[in-house]
């Protein structure tokens, strides 16, 4: 991956079309433009789920505890290539495929001092072994955890377990397709919005 691209962001249109690309690094303000992410679930074969507490650093929700990890693909990079390679950034976690969940997954959300998240947002599910290891980057991540889906989702929907705005809502839509994360449905990715589909299904 070029460096110089992995540092740029595709900004989309309502329709989900790419509009031009803004530097990662300052593309979160006050009227952040919407622009293409992802969001991923780690699920070991046992069924539990990796979570990650945000590093300190973070621009957006530093500090608080969410799904195992999030990103941004370069212009050009597919998005479940995209998933992959921050799992291993981030995480230090190989893992073969990601596989496409929620594909029409949107959200804007507002930090106390004003920052925005407005991002069209496909979320993963990343299959590993009971046997995957772990090598956090300190810069990215603050903690990890591995948890029972239905507990975790018990607390978030309840009230007594907080995360992130965009991990809260998904929690809600993911558990409407199965009540436990191997259970959920894969979907094509033809689904995906405009910017993000191959080249022939767009």
């Amino acid at each position: 991956m070029d460096r110089s691209r992995a540092q740029h962001v595709v900004l989309l249109d309502d329709e989900g079309r790419a509009v031009g690309t803004h530097d990662k690094t300052t593309v979160h303000t006050l009227d952040t433009p919407l622009h293409l992410a992802f969001s991923s679930y780690v699920v070991r074969s046992d069924g539990a789920v990796l979570l990650t507490r945000r590093a300190s650093s973070k621009t957006t929700w530093p500090g608080v505890l969410t799904n195992t990890c999030c990103g941004h693909p370069a212009p050009g990079e597919k998005l479940d290539d995209a998933v992959l390679r921050r799992i291993g950034e981030e995480l230090g976690l190989h893992a073969e495929s990601a596989e496409l969940v929620l594909p029409h997954f949107r959200y804007r959300a507002v930090m106390d001092n004003g920052i925005v998240e407005n991002e069209i947002c496909p979320v993963y599910r990343v299959r590993v072994d009971e046997h995957a290891t772990l090598d956090p980057d300190p810069a990215e991540v603050e903690e990890t955890r591995w948890v029972s889906w239905r507990e975790f989702s018990a607390g978030v929907r309840g009230g007594t377990i907080d995360v992130s705005p965009w991990c809260r809502t998904q929690v809600e839509q993911l558990t409407a397709l199965a009540d436990e994360p191997l259970g959920w449905p894969a979907s094509p990715d033809d689904m995906l919005p405009p910017a993000a589909r191959p080249a022939d299904t767009r």
